[in-house]
């Protein structure tokens, strides 16, 4: 029987090139934690998430500590059993945050060795609806000294030059009368007919402010709202989506299908951006996306798009995936040892097994905030 016989785990810092600003929030580098976990056959798999700008090492110490003892001489098939576990022994300290982003990338990286065993693509170890390639929309449009709204139409035009047909930009940091001139530009440079989505990351703390900015943004036609609020703040979701004709999309940071239960009950979107680095894994990203399939929503995932591109192929009521096309931003792009290509704004899916890459040991090596430490 295959059985897991080592978890390896460490924590990198990958500084961005530009210090870069989001609505609430500025970033100047980002800590990723990442695990092997390997089976007695010598197949390994990979796990990894984004653990904040910093102390991201409490994700890492939440893999030694807590989570990968229980996995050591487990038959790795048994990965829903597997998620069962850590989930019941992280109960007290974990359900969200950086303890469930540990069950998220074990979990993720159990699933990838599984899938590399069969010498499958994820996708198609999970079952998959496409084959060839799947939709994907440009993310970008962040706040930068000197940025100008012309500037900003100019990125945006650029990603719908190389075949994208939807493209994100970030909203929320300035005034009402600012955000409405940058959204005029992104609008007039790409056109009537590629979705603009826009991403407040939580910009708002109540209702009215936020009715007052979309009064400004809605004769643009975006496509979505993302994070107008909150991730806490379901009531205020719900309310502006009973309010405006913009669709309402949020929970990259959510964890755990209970959550999502009550954004769907509440309607407080019609668009899901569950994370599988952070929701509580693969299995619960699934688990996440057949409750949402049964509330009618979709569900276009955060970040990742090295993760994502598998579960958006393999999963009926998934559409989008958020894809990165540098790596100022989303720089775990350096961490790895090969980019997915993109086709006609589309992503090809991978052919190698799993995940179809590793990390890149150099890159790893340069950025480690410690070794890595195995648990056996």
């Amino acid at each position: 029987m295959r059985k897991i016989v080592s978890v390896r785990s460490c924590t990198a810092r990958v500084p961005l090139d530009v210090v870069t600003s989001f609505s609430t929030r500025t970033v100047s580098a980002r800590d990723y934690a990442l695990v092997r976990v390997r089976s007695n056959d010598g197949v390994e798999g990979i796990g990894f998430c984004y653990a904040g700008s910093k102390a991201g090492q409490l994700v890492t110490l939440a893999v030694r500590e807590l989570l990968a003892p229980l996995l050591i001489g487990q038959d790795p098939l048994q990965v829903e059993g597997l998620w069962q576990r850590m989930y019941g022994e992280s109960i007290l300290q974990g359900r969200a945050g950086s303890v469930m982003r540990a069950i998220s990338i074990l979990d993720g990286a159990i699933w990838d060795l599984n899938a590399r065993a069969a010498k499958l693509p994820l996708y198609k170890y999970l079952g998959a609806t496409h084959t060839g390639s799947v939709p994907a929309y440009a993310s970008g449009g962040y706040y930068l000294n000197g940025k100008t709204p012309k500037r900003l139409g100019e990125e945006m035009a650029g990603y719908v030059a190389e075949g994208f047909k939807a493209v994100k930009m970030k909203v929320g940091r300035l005034s009402p009368r600012e955000e409405e001139a940058r959204i005029a530009a992104a609008r007039k440079a790409i056109g009537p007919d590629i979705h603009l989505m826009l991403d407040a990351n939580n910009a708002w703390s109540d209702l009215p402010t936020a009715l007052r900015y979309m009064a400004r943004y809605e004769p643009y036609d975006p496509y979505w709202i993302e994070e107008p609020f909150s991730p806490d703040d379901i009531e205020n979701h719900a309310r502006l989506a009973e309010r405006t004709k913009v669709i309402v999309a949020t929970g990259e940071i959510e964890a755990g299908r209970w959550r999502f239960l009550e954004l769907l009950r509440q309607k407080a979107a019609q668009v899901l951006q569950t994370d599988a680095n952070v929701c509580g894994g693969i299995s619960e990203f699934r688990r996440i996306a057949a409750l949402a399939d049964g509330f009618g929503v979709t569900i276009c995932p955060h970040w990742f798009h090295d993760l994502h591109v598998h579960l958006v192929a393999a999963i009926p009521n998934c559409r989008y995936v958020e894809y990165f096309p540098d790596d100022q931003v989303l720089n775990f792009r350096n961490l790895v040892d090969r980019q997915l290509k993109v086709k006609d704004g589309e992503l090809l899916l991978p052919t190698g097994p799993g995940l179809g890459f590793d990390f890149d040991e150099k890159a790893v090596k340069r950025w480690a905030l410690e070794k890595w430490q195995d648990t056996k």
